[in-house]
């Protein structure tokens, strides 16, 4: 009877070991899994000696994956389209990371974005523009979001620098005069983030000096508004104008349509720059361009907010476009997803108020007007030295 029970208990042992535990292939949900586990171990804002290994793991394991393994990838932050979106041709960017440079460096400084097509557009437009304005400098960049640099280099083998790397390879250069030009929209947590990475290097070079943002001093007052917020109301609007098919604002103003322009939203102080931004549009006579942000921060940017102000002043027709220097996740899912019930697009048809709603995925970095503001405050800079 002893016997009988052992067996019995080797036996119920033996059959809750999985599968492969005897030779057998794993089941595709587990291979699946192996790979989501390897994402979102890269899915993280700190850099290790471990990561370059680790996203190269990770991209090894998903090339093994069949096509219907693919799709069952989910993790804490992992899905199908980390590695299995179309966004573009990588090959067209620019790290910009390269060593044996001079004694001057221009630093640009981005959040980024894992969009190829916008990077490539977006980003690498302003620092093309500085470039050719600035031949005297060499053009570096970093980016911000070490979650994005992970998944590029994963994704397509491009490494892009975090702040500490791009500093780092500045003082191994020999730079001794060092300017930083943020492309970010406004003076928020990540320029205040910024001014902290650069203060921990600033005694390894002569001179350090960190340019505006693209919206200039931010104030006190939603109604504070100054040249950087006018240029850029008047770049973004005309570049919507024209790629909606208007010959100008009031033909669409006409065409009972309207236009929002949605940013990303902040708790920081900073939020006043919206209202800013709203304030400019309605001092330059644009009653029908509306600012909102995916936040919702300031209260009276939230969707459901902007929704209510389009509807009242009697527009059957809106054109989304993002407020955002680049054209990443935000505009892809948030503002134009339309199997996104959450969604911008999908928020404003469900409203019913609308007849037509129309998405514009196009940064403000590859706008000529906008990289001259970038040339102007990078000027500036280089005249304080």
């Amino acid at each position: 009877m002893k016997n009988i029970v052992k067996i019995c208990c080797i036996v119920l042992a033996l059959s809750m070991l999985p599968a492969y535990a005897f030779g057998a292939k794993k089941t595709d949900k587990e291979q699946a899994d192996k790979v989501a586990a390897l994402i979102d171990a890269i899915y993280v804002q700190e850099w290790t000696k471990k990561t370059d290994k680790q996203c190269a793991a990770a991209k090894a394991a998903w090339d093994k994956l069949t096509d219907a393994q693919k799709e069952l990838v989910e993790g804490e932050n992992a899905d199908p389209d980390y590695f299995g979106r179309d966004t573009g041709d990588a090959s067209k960017d620019d790290p910009r990371n390269a060593d044996k440079i001079g004694k001057k460096e221009l630093l640009v400084v981005s959040f980024g974005t894992s969009f190829n097509d916008s990077r490539a557009q977006d980003i690498k437009g302003i620092e093309d523009g500085l470039q050719k304005a600035f031949p005297d400098w060499d053009v570096r960049r970093a980016f911000t979001a070490q979650i994005i640099i992970n998944h590029i280099q994963a994704r397509d083998g491009e490494k892009i620098d975090n702040m500490d790397q791009a500093l780092n390879r500045a003082v191994k250069n020999g730079v001794q005069i060092l300017v930083i030009q943020p492309t970010h929209l406004m003076h928020g947590a990540e320029y205040d983030e910024l001014k902290a990475a650069v203060d921990k290097y600033a005694s390894k070079f002569v001179k350090v000096v960190i340019a505006e943002p693209l919206l200039g001093e931010v104030g006190n007052d939603a109604s504070k508004i100054n040249a950087d917020k006018k240029a850029t109301a008047v770049a973004l609007t005309a570049a919507a104008v024209k790629t909606a098919g208007f010959d100008a604002l009031e033909a669409a103003d006409k065409a009972k349509t309207a236009f929002v322009f949605m940013g990303h939203g902040t708790s920081h102080t900073a939020k006043v720059s919206y209202s800013q931004m709203q304030a400019q549009m309605n001092a330059l006579g644009y009653k029908n361009v509306f600012i909102g942000t995916v936040e919702g921060e300031p209260e009276e940017t939230a969707c459901e907010e902007i929704i209510k102000s389009v509807a009242a002043a009697g527009y059957k027709n809106v054109v989304l476009r993002p407020l955002m220097v680049v054209a990443g996740d935000h505009a892809n899912n948030d503002m134009a997803a339309e199997d996104d019930e959450e969604s911008w697009f999908s928020q404003f048809k469900a409203s019913g108020k609308f007849n037509k709603i129309d998405t514009q995925i196009e940064g403000l970095g590859r706008l000529p007007a906008i990289q001259k503001i970038y040339v102007s405050h990078t000027q500036a800079a280089v005249e304080s030295l």
